[in-house]
């Protein structure tokens, strides 16, 4: 059998370098080859129809409708009523003066723009928030580049700063209640068989389409969750895929290892036995390292490095010719996924919670010997504990958490029903198709396939080595400087707060609110993302949690009023959330649509050049002086990024909007207004995501001073994630997990007669009249203690209508 050759990811600018004909005359550096183009072909994906067969999970892509743009005076007044609460009565009237002017001057023109970039577009948003481009859909490209799209998703590819903790966020899976799966290898192998039966579903086009209440949602997302990596440039970094890989790499102890696990036509080539030997063997080689040893050459840290860093240092990799780290880099890097393997086995929520977020920072005589180094954050991670506990870590540039739900569940799901086909042949399959058994095929039918770990080895040249020092005590600092607290509600849940008449997650969100509140006195500017994902190539918009009613409700809790008063206050500020949330799930919001504006008027600036700005006293950065770079907070803090507000530098957008000559040089005045600052300074950043396959969710602050947290509302109990910067993380948990407490004592005091006696429905046909004289009880009635959360659920549509559309 020939060898399989691997090649280093291809960018999308070396595959058209390659493709120019002789003696152009082209710069042959990247930004040339990318200017010899014509605009079109250099427009992400998004202008682009997806090629897909003819299947069911892609079936409604083009009838869905395109994502619209909202009415510029709507946004603006949803902008004003967002700040209001969070100013001073004349920052409130600074920021309207602001919005005046900016209607009066560039703004109709800027919104006028905007209309016109998206002709022809899929999404208005996406190239500035996500969008990308494919190979085939660019003149004289060789189709049969390794690594066949390359997504320009600007706000994500332009954040400079480590991704780890900044950007990817974790999930992590309940225990696997199967008994023969309650050690690492045993998980592990069933995870990656119902991964890849996942990659197989959705590569044949099987996986059923998302719906919300019948509406089918974009499933794009789904087509870029596997075979990626995130590229660092000197120029922002780049996504690249492989579509056809069918490889996974393990790391282990910080070593990496690979085998192929899928053959061309995308069916499973391994049971889960057989790969549980193969991962057997990769411990049991990576063992026979001492770990101390094996630090000196994780290279995996590197990939927690600035990007730029990151971006040089992986030049060094690759400058050597004869270098085995080209091909090492082009293994990893188209590889399906990357499988975590840790040595440790983390007990407690909080320690659960980091280990998936950034691994263990542990150093013995001044080595690091944590799963900090047993890492790759540039793609998708699922990582296994030596005791089973297993999570998920990733790439968050092309994917929202509702996709990478979506892909966690069915696992979780899979590895439940296998075991039950195991016990009953009838037992139903999560999947349309399943692979042919591995165990009965020939061989020969698999193709050209390696299914013998094979294990990378680097060439540590000096450099490489001082380098990874370096990053290892630069990557110790960051996980200190974080903390992590988790809260495992059990009171009540989902069905408690509907029974009450209450959208769950807007009754979570005013708990926030109202425990800030308690703590600190004021209430701060919150995030909450709402998918969007009903539109074509839709992913979210900001939900602004703190509103007028929200104020009024933290203020009457904490003051000396009446139970039924402080209820009510609370009704009406749940009532507003959740109308807020549905019009940000119509993508109504106005956040992405201010971001889009400034997104145009900041390309027609680069067009004409920075002096332009700077002779006004203006940064190119979209604010009026240079941002900040103290302690905690860096300069990337308060940027204007639309998913989340520390993610990326607004500067290094796409190519410019063709009327550019007649774009204003000074700053338009609501984006230099304090009002914009202020709105972009999450100190609050919030989202909800999950199901009962995971026990929690999480992610890092998105700004020195905020908290990071991620819930999720299950039937009968709440799991709450929060991090921050050595804020008093367990404190404000502390005062959650007491508010959740009080307002039930308050909720039972002011309970409507409707929910008084349903414990359960079967209870209430105990309530029935007897039938027929029948005795329906003999004995002592035993009742038990009755509202402890476990109500029926009252059916209240108008409130409950915002459900499932966290992002």
């Amino acid at each position: 059998m020939t060898a399989r050759k691997f090649t280093m990811p291809t960018s999308l600018n070396e595959s058209l370098a390659s493709s120019q004909p002789p003696n152009s005359g082209t710069d042959p550096s990247p930004a040339g080859t990318m200017n010899s183009y014509s605009t079109s072909a250099r427009e992400p994906l998004s202008s682009q129809k997806p090629k897909h067969n003819t299947g069911i999970t892609f079936a409604a892509e083009e009838k869905l409708p395109k994502l619209p743009i909202p009415d510029l005076e709507s946004s603006c007044k949803k902008y004003l009523e967002a700040l209001k609460p969070l100013q001073s009565p004349r920052e409130q009237s600074d920021s309207k003066a602001a919005v005046e002017e900016f209607l009066k001057s560039e703004g109709p023109e800027l919104q006028e723009r905007l209309k016109k970039y998206a002709t022809g577009k899929t999404s208005y948003i996406e190239q500035f928030y996500g969008g990308g481009k494919e190979l085939d859909a660019l003149p004289d490209v060789d189709e049969s580049a390794d690594l066949s799209c390359l997504l320009g998703y600007d706000s994500y590819l332009n954040f400079d700063n480590p991704v780890v903790l900044n950007l990817n966020p974790f999930f992590l899976l309940e225990d696997d209640p199967t008994p023969a799966r309650d050690n690492q290898v045993t998980r592990a192998a069933s995870l990656v068989v119902s991964a890849l039966s996942f990659v197989r579903a959705v590569r044949k086009e099987e996986l059923p389409p998302d719906t919300l209440r019948g509406t089918p949602l974009c499933m794009y997302q789904y087509s870029r969750l596997f075979g990626t990596a995130r590229v660092p440039t000197e120029n922002g970094c780049q996504i690249v895929q492989d579509p056809d890989a069918k490889h996974m790499v393990v790391l282990c102890r910080g070593q990496f290892y690979w085998f192929d696990v899928l053959d061309d036509n995308s069916d499973l080539i391994m049971t889960e036995k057989d790969l549980a030997i193969n991962l057997q063997v990769i411990v049991d080689d990576a063992e026979e390292t001492p770990i101390h040893e094996a630090a000196k050459g994780a290279l995996g840290v590197l990939s927690t490095e600035n990007r730029k860093v990151w971006a040089g240092l992986r030049d060094v990799l690759t400058r050597d010719e004869g270098s085995n780290n080209a091909d090492c880099l082009g293994i990893v890097d188209s590889s399906l996924f990357i499988l975590c393997l840790d040595y440790t086995e983390p007990q407690t929520g909080p320690q659960l919670c980091t280990n998936m977020l950034c691994g263990s920072n542990e150093v013995v005589k001044g080595v690091q010997i944590g799963t900090c180094t047993n890492r790759w954050y540039d793609k998708l991670q699922i990582i296994v504990c030596k005791n089973g506990s297993a999570g998920i870590n990733f790439e968050h540039t092309g994917v929202d958490g509702h996709t990478v739900l979506r892909m966690a569940s069915d696992v979780y799901t899979d590895t439940i029903l296998r075991f039950a086909k195991s016990i009953n042949g009838e037992a139903p399959s999560l999947w349309t198709s399943t692979s042919p058994d591995p165990a009965k095929r020939d061989p020969s039918s698999f193709g050209d396939v390696s299914t013998t770990p094979h294990k990378l080895e680097w060439d540590m040249v000096p450099e490489l080595s001082t380098a990874l020092r370096f990053a290892e005590t630069r990557l110790a600092d960051l996980i200190q400087q974080n903390e992590f607290q988790v809260l495992e509600f059990g009171g009540y849940g989902k069905n408690f707060m509907t029974s009450m008449g209450f959208s769950p997650d807007a009754f979570v969100q005013m708990a926030f609110q109202a425990a800030y509140y308690g703590l600190y006195g004021r209430v701060e500017c919150t995030y909450e993302p709402a998918m969007t994902k009903v539109y074509l190539h839709g992913r979210t918009e900001a939900v602004r949690p703190v509103t007028p009613e929200s104020v009024e409700f933290v203020k009457t809790l904490w003051g000396e009023n009446p139970p039924h008063q402080k209820i009510e206050a609370l009704r009406k500020a749940t009532q507003r959330h959740t109308a807020m949330t549905k019009e940000c799930a119509k993508a109504q919001g106005h956040d992405r649509h201010l971001y889009a504006l400034y997104s145009v008027w900041q390309r027609a600036l680069d067009e004409e050049g920075a002096e332009a700005a700077s002779s006004n006293g203006f940064s190119s950065n979209g604010y009026s002086s240079p941002v900040e770079a103290d302690g905690e907070q860096d300069q990337t803090s308060k940027n204007v990024s639309p998913k989340r507000e520390s993610m990326a530098s607004a500067d290094g957008s796409a190519s410019g909007s063709p009327n550019g000559r007649h774009a204003p040089q000074q700053m338009p005045a609501l984006f230099a207004d304090g009002g914009w600052d202020k709105i972009n300074n999450t100190i609050l950043s919030t989202s909800n995501c999950g199901n009962p396959s995971l026990r929690q969710f999480g992610f890092g602050p998105t700004s020195g001073d905020g908290f990071g947290i991620g819930y999720i509302i299950k039937d009968d109990s709440i799991s709450i994630c929060a991090s921050s910067k050595h804020r008093q993380t367990k404190r404000f948990v502390d005062a959650l997990e007491s508010y959740l407490l009080e307002i039930r004592k308050l909720l039972r005091q002011t309970k409507r007669k409707a929910t008084s006696t349903q414990t359960s429905r079967a209870r209430e046909a105990e309530a029935r009249p007897a039938l027929g004289g029948r005795l329906k009880s003999r004995g002592r009635v035993i009742k038990g203690e009755t509202g402890k959360g476990n109500e029926t659920p009252i059916e209240d549509k108008e409130e409950s209508d915002d459900e499932g559309l966290g992002g």
